[in-house]
């Protein structure tokens, strides 16, 4: 556990739900809900969501109105507008937004909101915090965090006063982007980063290991995603030479490639919480060892040895997603909340 306030405590490995959202495959949903009690006895009792995930702040709200336990249950979720409703939001628009998930939910009070803004050029983030601060005083909303914020924006969210305790930032071995410059301001102010993409959808696992280049022809988005990471990283080959170390490591150890890659980046000493998609429990067993794994120097030099000869992927925290003319930028989906 972690505190990202005094009182306001998190598990270390967040239980994610963007793959019970419907685009990674079918979804059973008594079979998530019944198997969220697994996560929470195995001491994961964090849960991420948003808004914008199809049906999950509902599944988990079935969840808490039928949990008898004691754990101290965190979920956090986000604020997305979609892109072509940022010139429109307001104070009435965020608290729609906020009051939904909160029924969804069934909870008075959101644990903590994530905001996510597609277009700094569009006015309006800096109001939007203002409105989310408006609501925390109101009771409705505990702590507030944000979703792929840079280190320029994050800095001018901080001259508005609210308390803004956590940045969610895709950080792994293949993105080192937020480390550096970003860390270092995060961590001198008090902003836990709670990274995500630490598996890379999947690739840094032992699936990935000796298969030829897939291109990148997937249907799941995901997928499409991280595989650009990879060539953003410097390409198949030296994403296939990590892929063998890692294993060489987690043989020394007794584990997968998979615990290797989670607790290098719980090792990093900026990183508060991982998060990791997941829609059951079967791989739980295998995501704990991560928390009792322990990499010495040798294990940390190896990794730093072949991580410098990485090509990027390169510039600010979620910059190359935010050019919506780019590779990375044309895979996203910016009008998920119109749905939702």
């Amino acid at each position: 556990m972690i505190a990202l306030r005094p009182g306001y405590r998190i598990s270390r490995i967040i239980k994610g739900g963007w793959q019970l959202a419907g685009d990674h495959g079918e979804v059973e949903p008594a079979r998530a809900i019944a198997d969220m009690g697994a996560f929470v006895e195995a001491g994961i009792t964090t849960f991420d969501c948003a808004d914008i995930y199809t049906g999950v702040e509902a599944m988990i709200g079935r969840f808490l109105r039928q949990y008898r336990g004691e754990a101290a249950i965190k979920v956090h979720t986000k604020l997305v507008p979609d892109i072509d409703a940022l010139v429109r939001v307001d104070r009435a628009y965020v608290e729609g937004i906020v009051d939904r998930s909160r029924q969804r939910l069934g909870v008075e009070r959101l644990d903590l909101v994530q905001f996510h803004w597609w277009d700094y050029g569009v006015p309006g983030w800096l109001e939007t915090l203002g409105h989310l601060g408006a609501l925390q005083q109101a009771g409705k909303i505990d702590r507030i965090g944000t979703t792929n914020f840079d280190l320029e924006h994050l800095q001018a969210l901080r001259e508005t006063g609210v308390d803004v305790v956590s940045v969610q930032a895709q950080f792994s071995l293949l993105d080192q982007r937020p480390a550096g410059a970003f860390a270092d301001w995060c961590r001198a102010h008090r902003v836990a980063i709670l990274a995500y993409g630490a598996l890379a959808g999947g690739f840094l696992t032992d699936r990935w290991l000796g298969r030829p280049d897939p291109g990148h022809a997937f249907e799941n988005r995901s997928l499409v995603k991280y595989r650009l990471m990879i060539d953003e990283f410097g390409g198949w080959t030296l994403f296939q030479e990590l892929l063998v170390l890692l294993r060489a490591i987690a043989d020394r150890h007794g584990v997968s490639v998979a615990n290797v890659a989670v607790r290098a980046m719980l090792d990093h000493p900026d990183v508060s919480a991982v998060i990791l998609g997941a829609r059951y429990a079967h791989h739980l067993p295998d995501n704990l060892r991560a928390l009792s794994l322990r990499l010495d120097d040798e294990d940390r030099g190896r990794l730093e040895r072949l991580l410098a000869a990485r090509k990027g992927p390169s510039g600010p925290v979620y910059g190359l997603e935010r050019d919506r003319g780019g590779r990375h930028g044309r895979i996203m989906k910016y009008h998920l909340n119109t749905d939702a």
